[in-house]
């Protein structure tokens, strides 16, 4: 199956929200039509646990840390991929953000 678009979806840490949004969406995600930046956006609670050796943005190494974040879920064409995965880098305040890059079926495909 070769697919054309992908969902993107990605945690932040409330207060990070808008400036991963817009650098998604300056990258080339959630275009629809005539409509640019679409995302959606939920709210929930992160837990993680920070190694020795890592320098956590938020909590201290090897304690868990439990903080309120936001999930960005957008969607780009698979041209964008790359460009779209740096601005999340480049915009998240963590060290290792999590990224799910999640190819979607067009309706051609089914």
């Amino acid at each position: 199956m070769d697919w054309k678009r992908c969902k993107i979806e990605v945690t932040v840490p409330k207060g990070s929200t808008s400036k991963v949004l817009e650098a998604v969406g300056n990258a080339g995600a959630g275009r629809v039509g005539e409509y640019s930046h679409c995302s959606f956006v939920t709210d929930g609670v992160g837990r993680f646990t920070a190694s020795p050796n890592a320098r956590p943005a938020v909590g201290k190494p090897g304690q868990a840390s439990f903080v309120q974040e936001q999930c960005i879920q957008t969607w780009c064409e698979r041209s964008q991929v790359s460009a779209v995965i740096r601005a999340i880098r480049a915009a998240h305040p963590y060290e290792e953000p999590v990224i799910y890059i999640i190819p979607l079926a067009d309706e051609d495909m089914i």
